[in-house]
Order: structure tokens, then sequence, then C-alpha cells
């Protein structure tokens, strides 16, 4: 695994990312991660992905738009600012046979030239950069002219919207930082990319399977990095009170009946073609 050395950014943005990394790198993302597989074929699809083209994942996680790439026979590069988070996408890869570059990298300072891919993915990844500005700055300068953009994000409408407000009524977050949802708003997609190129975007559904409500509730209290995060923060009253509230919405949201879970999340999909 290659380590980036960055540029130190400002210390209020410094600080939160400090929390950020070490809030994605507690529990275990990649359980999670895996489940949304799909979303990353997805998005491949949607950028039109073509054997060959130099692909980088931004903020990449585990990887899931990383193997879909790989799997379309690209030149894929997946970058991430946890090295816990590639060296899982890493193993996945490994598994599979597929042949990918992983580097630890800042998505709001890729360590890379102008124009040095033909593509760039990030399926719910770069949304969680605290400076929106810089990270949609960089997307557009490591990507050729006629190259294409795509990123998958939560709604603020949707489940996750509704989730992080439900979170945060507990564990409030970061003071004077942007919600993660404004990159699943339309209006604030065309302010950053509309300069850049031609946009496209539809919103999308993801549903979550799990058994129940307190199954869901279990696995992202042990895995997912800002529930877990949420939980340990709490006293005891808290934690049941972030558990009821937290069952609550699944329960409203749950359109699989009494036997199973299955709540739909929506997520827009944008493709950015740069002029």
């Amino acid at each position: 695994m290659t380590t980036l050395t960055h540029a130190i950014p400002s210390p209020h943005f410094a600080a939160i990312k400090a929390k950020q990394q070490a809030t994605w790198a507690s529990g275990d993302f990649a359980v999670i991660g895996t489940t949304l597989q799909i979303v990353g074929e997805d998005l491949a699809e949607a950028v039109d992905l073509r054997a060959g083209e130099r692909v980088i994942d931004v903020a990449a996680g585990n990887g899931n738009a990383t193997l879909a790439a790989a799997r379309r026979f690209a030149q894929v590069t997946s970058t991430d600012y946890v090295p816990e988070l590639l060296q899982k996408g890493a193993a996945r890869a490994a598994a599979e046979g597929l042949s990918v570059y992983f580097k630890t990298a800042d998505a709001e300072d890729l360590p890379f030239e102008e124009e040095s891919f033909d593509v760039a993915l990030s399926t719910f990844g770069v949304m969680f950069a605290p400076d929106a500005h810089r990270c949609a700055s960089e997307l557009v300068r490591v990507v050729r002219r006629g190259g294409r953009i795509g990123l998958a994000s939560w709604t603020p409408s949707g489940f996750l919207g509704d989730l992080f407000k439900v979170v945060g009524s507990f564990v409030p977050p970061p003071a004077g930082v942007a919600s993660p949802m404004q990159w699943g708003d339309e209006a604030r997609i065309e302010a950053l990319f509309a300069p850049h190129g031609r946009i496209d975007m539809r919103r999308r559904i993801f549903n979550f399977r799990y058994v129940s409500a307190a199954h869901w509730v279990q696995v992202f209290r042990d895995f997912y990095g800002p529930t877990h995060k949420a939980f340990a923060a709490l006293d005891e009253g808290g934690q049941r009170k972030l558990n009821d509230a937290l069952t609550d919405l699944l329960e409203r949201a749950n359109v699989g009946g009494p036997a199973s879970l299955v709540v739909p999340a929506e997520y827009l999909e944008v493709v950015v073609t740069l002029d």
C-alpha cells in the first residue's frame, strides 16, 4: 500500500478530517459496503465505461466502483484517505484476480497530474468530504476534457437523509460543515459542475435488505462508522433512546412486511461529461 504525504489543509478542515478518518476506520465498513456493490455496477454502466480507460475511484472505501471498473477491464486506481478501507478493497480485488492500483489519497488533494484519467467514479464517497468545492475541483482537474465523472450520493429527502438527522439529534455534526447530503441535491450539483460540462442526473433507489429493524440497527451499530461512533459517544440511556429512534425510523420506512426489512434508500446518480 502506497502512503501519500499531503499538503496540510486549513486547521478547521484538518481537525474535521482527523475525526472523519477515525470514524470510518472504526467498526468495519466493508461488512456494509459490500452490500452496496450493485450501485458501483450501475454507475459503471451509467458512465458507459470502456475497456482500457483510465479510471480513478475517489473515496473508494472498500472498492465497489473500483471492482466494477476492473471487471470491465479498465485501468483502475483506487483511492481513499483511510488505508484500512483500501486494504479491504485490495483483498476483494485479489480474490477476483483483478489488477488494481491502490493509493492512499485525500479526495480534496489528489496526487495526480491534470487530465490523468478518462473517468472518475465515487459511490457514497466524495459526498463526505468537508470541502465540497475543493473536492469537485479536484475531480474536474484530474479527468481529461471529454471524460466523465460518475457519482452516486444519498439524497437529503431519502432514507439516509432521515438517518443522519436522527443520529445528528443525538450527536451533532461538526459546526460549520455543510451536510454531506448536499451532493444528493440537483441544484447543488449544478452549482458545482455546470461550468465544466454537461450534467445528466437521475434519482435511483437502493434497497437495504435485512432480517428486521433490530438486525439493521445491530449491524450498523457494530460496523458503520458514523452510527458506531454515535453509540459510543452516548451513555447507556442515550444509547437506548438512539436505538429506539432508529428502530422507529426503520419500521416506518419498511416496505418488506412483518417478516423482513426492506428499506428503499434514494440516491442521486450523476454523470458529468467535461467540456
